[in-house]
C-alpha cells in the first residue's frame, strides 16, 4: 500500500512532468513574455520555483528550509544571463534537490520538526506544503502556455472530453 510519501513523489513528479510539457510548447520568446505586465512569464515561474524547491530540500531534514544565499526577490526579476539553458538547470537543480531529499525519507520521518523561516513544521507538513506550492506555480504555467498557444494540445482534460474519462465510458456510447 503507498505512503504519503509515496503518493507525494507521485505527484510531484505528474506535476513537474505538465509543467515541463507546457513549458516544451513554449518558444523563447513566450517563455519570458509577461502575460500582462504584474503577472509573471513561465521563465520567472521556473526561476522561482527553483529557488524554492532547491532551498527547502536542500539539507532538509538538517537546514532551515530557507537558505541563506536564496536571494528570493531576485527569483522574481529576469537578469542579465538569465537565459532560458540556465533557468532549466536551475530547475532541474531544484527538482533533484527534492527527490534526493525526499526519496531518503522514511514513514518515520514525517513527525520529525523542520522549520522553514524558523517557523517549525512537521515533515509531513513541509512536505504538503512543498507539493501545494509546487502544484499552484505548475497550474500558473500551464495557463501561460495555453494562454500563448491556444492551439497546442491540452495537457489535462479537454473542455468538452469529460465524458470520456468517466468511469464505464464507452466510445461507442456517444454514437447511440
Amino acid at each position: 500500500m503507498p505512503t504519503l510519501l509515496d503518493d507525494a513523489l507521485h505527484e510531484f513528479r505528474r506535476h513537474r512532468t505538465l509543467a515541463e510539457e507546457a513549458l516544451r510548447q513554449l518558444g523563447d520568446e513566450d517563455f519570458f513574455r509577461r502575460p500582462t505586465p504584474h503577472v509573471n512569464s513561465a521563465a520567472i515561474i521556473v526561476k522561482h520555483l527553483a529557488g524554492n524547491l532547491r532551498s527547502r530540500w536542500t539539507d532538509f531534514l538538517a537546514t532551515d528550509g530557507e537558505k541563506p544565499d536564496r536571494d528570493r526577490d531576485g527569483e522574481f526579476m529576469i537578469c542579465e544571463g538569465d537565459c532560458r539553458e540556465r533557468l532549466m538547470a536551475a530547475w532541474e537543480e531544484g527538482w533533484q534537490a527534492l527527490f534526493t531529499s525526499a526519496s531518503l525519507l522514511k514513514p518515520r520521518d514525517l513527525d520529525k520538526t523542520v522549520s522553514i523561516r524558523g517557523e517549525p513544521h512537521s515533515v509531513e507538513q513541509a512536505l504538503l506544503r512543498s507539493l501545494l506550492h509546487a502544484a499552484y506555480h505548475v497550474g500558473q504555467v500551464l495557463y501561460v502556455a495555453r494562454m500563448f498557444r491556444p492551439d497546442s494540445p491540452w495537457l489535462t482534460i479537454a473542455p468538452g472530453q469529460s465524458h470520456e474519462h468517466r468511469p464505464g465510458y464507452l466510445s461507442s456510447a456517444r454514437d447511440e
